[in-house]
């Protein structure tokens, strides 16, 4: 499968698409097809490991790779199709549409993305493209906050 990956921490040239392997899910994951993906301000600032929280970088740093990235596939909002279900996963069948979090697991810069079925993933709204179920998570939940 293609996905867009970064080997180092850097400007966005240092992003590249490359073929890698597909992932395969477990018992209990869900393989999805991903359609749409959501760009998000906290992609920027892992991909160029430069936060506005000066404090937080050396935590982060020891989780995210000290000197390059642990995970090469960023993007945490996806929306998609569940192409295949693990053997203990009964809330999700294939064919169904579906958006939701990568969590800190990211690969939703893949053309598939494996998560456990727990995650938060949820149809699809009929009346929503699947840019607009992508952009609904981060997007939504910020709006929902500035509103109120």
């Amino acid at each position: 499968m293609k996905a867009i990956v970064y080997k180092k921490y850097g400007a966005p040239d240092v992003f590249r698409i490359k073929e890698i392997e597909k992932p395969i899910p477990k018992d209990d994951e869900v393989l999805i097809k991903i359609h749409a993906v959501e760009a998000t301000k906290a992609d920027c600032e892992l991909r160029s490991f430069n936060f506005a929280v000066k404090w937080f970088w050396l935590p982060l740093r020891v989780a995210m790779g000290v000197t390059k990235p642990k995970k090469q596939v960023l993007g945490g909002y996806f929306a998609g199709v569940v192409e295949t279900v693990g053997r203990d996963v009964s809330k999700f069948k294939q064919g169904d549409k579906v958006f939701g979090t990568t969590r800190l697991l990211f690969g939703a810069y893949g053309e598939y993305v494996c998560l456990p079925a727990n995650y938060t993933i949820v149809p699809k709204p009929h009346n929503m493209s699947f840019e607009e179920a992508a952009a609904a998570p981060l997007g939504g939940l910020n709006a929902l906050h500035f509103l109120r």
